[in-house]
């Protein structure tokens, strides 16, 4: 038999839901657990699904990979954010490396891998995809393979920020039913020695059904008709992955996986509000309602400093001689991010309790900075807040979300489950994502590049 490793991803799983709050829905996962090794992963900076994923699999930071998020300035112009995709990694990923000395590999659902580029193996990409295009599989025959096997796959539920939340419970079970049962299609019938997959229900679920869970939320809803939908989609993911397991050898390293946890969103902190508030950001007009953010609103001769929304906060300085019509002297810059800093930390809620921001420099968190980093990455309230971008607030404060109903935020820490040959260790102290691609080339005796910065589990 040949040495083969298995990953299954499972987006934004939360530790306390799978060590403890639902450990006895998830007998498949806990089994798994007390034959292996597992504890909590330390995500990215920040915690959130790309770049983390694409981190995990080439053992890069953020600012190595030169993405910051899903969308990422392209040029310093005020308006050109541009959505990641495949073509943005440019460092070698697992399946790359493990294709330079003949191993194949199955891909399917890891995101920023649209559109799929030739490799040895088999490739579905992401919910980051438009749609069924020929770019969505490698290779393209895939495609009507996938149409036969899994004839309802899902790419990703179209609306899941939604209040039509029967509907979308409904969705979620579906999509990840269709892609375990691709995935297990997949096992059975490719050559492969390594296999990774990653599944967005579980993300899904939390930012749509966590109020309903969690007895902590400021909008905890306790006779809700949603209040097992957590449990039943836990129940569901461990069963789904009992039948998976089934189909592999006992040759097979099997790693279960998150990219990040998840905790309750106490609201949100207007971020152009507080930037305008506290003389940072000057609008020509100010909107008469809520109004997305956009950069014709902008005075830029009065601006020094613009936000962006989104579960964590980016900071944009409007340098002189960088921005079109930068403002800030180069010689004033780290003056005003130091200022900019310590005021975002001293951030109170509206009872006068500071929320205990935490405010990042790229350069210090980041081996090094490609492309264009924001200037200054905000944790509001330790993640307890999100950044919302809009503008029309008259209040820093909003506990409605500008995208759309969302009950909570990333979370630093997502899990990690790994069984091997010979004994596990049990609970062991806290990995790091950046662990698991030096652990994958390890396990088929591949020397680690030193341009990898994880360690071996």
């Amino acid at each position: 038999m040949k040495k083969r490793v298995l990953i299954i991803g499972w987006d934004c799983a939360a530790p306390e839901l799978v060590f403890d709050a639902l450990k006895d829905d998830m007998p498949n996962t806990h089994r798994l657990m007390a034959e292996g090794t597992y504890g909590e992963l330390e995500s990215t900076i920040p915690p959130i699904t790309v770049p983390a994923w694409m981190c995990m699999m080439t053992s890069r930071d953020p600012g190595e990979l030169g993405i910051y998020g899903f969308r990422n300035r392209k040029d310093y112009t005020y308006d050109a954010l541009t959505i990641a995709n495949a073509h943005a990694v440019q460092v070698p990923t697992l399946w790359d490396l493990l294709g330079q000395v003949g191993k194949k590999s199955v891909v399917l659902g890891v995101p920023l891998t649209y559109p799929a580029k030739p490799f040895p193996g088999w490739m579905v990409t992401s919910f980051l995809t438009p749609d069924r295009n020929p770019q969505w599989t490698f290779p393209r025959r895939l495609s009507r393979e996938i149409d036969q096997v899994a004839r309802d796959y899902m790419i990703d539920i179209p609306n899941f920020r939604t209040d039509r939340r029967t509907e979308l419970e409904q969705q979620l079970f579906k999509m990840t039913a269709e892609r375990f049962k691709l995935t297990r299609h997949l096992i059975k019938t490719k050559d492969w020695d390594f296999f990774t997959m990653v599944e967005m229900g579980s993300d899904r679920l939390h930012h749509a059904f966590w109020r309903f869970w969690d007895k902590t939320h400021p909008k905890y809803e306790p006779n809700s008709p949603f209040s097992e939908t957590m449990q039943n989609y836990y129940r569901v993911l461990d069963a789904e992955l009992g039948e998976t397991l089934a189909c592999i050898d006992d040759n097979t390293t099997i790693m279960v996986v998150s990219d990040h946890g998840a905790k309750r969103m106490d609201g949100g902190i207007c971020v152009n509000e507080w930037l305008q508030k506290h003389g940072y950001l000057t609008l020509k007009t100010d909107p008469q309602e809520v109004t997305r953010w956009t950069p014709d609103m902008v005075d830029w001769e009065n601006t020094k400093a613009w936000g962006e929304g989104g579960y964590y906060g980016r900071i944009f300085i409007n340098v002189e001689g960088r921005e079109p019509n930068g403002i800030v002297s180069e010689k004033d810059y780290e003056n005003v991010r130091d200022e900019l800093a310590a005021q975002l930390e001293a951030i109170v809620d509206e009872d006068g309790n500071n929320i205990n921001t935490r405010v990042f420099k790229p350069e210090k968190v980041y081996r090094d900075c490609r492309n264009i980093p924001p200037d200054l990455i905000v944790y509001f309230g330790n993640l307890f807040w999100r950044s919302v971008g809009s503008v029309g607030y008259d209040s820093i404060y909003t506990y409605e979300n500008d995208t759309g109903p969302d009950d909570c935020n990333h979370a630093e820490m997502g899990i990690f489950i790994m069984k091997q040959d010979g004994s596990g260790q049990g609970y062991v102290s806290p990995k790091s994502l950046y662990d698991i691609a030096p652990t994958v080339l390890n396990e088929f005796g591949i020397d680690i590049p030193e341009a990898m910065q994880g360690q071996l589990i």
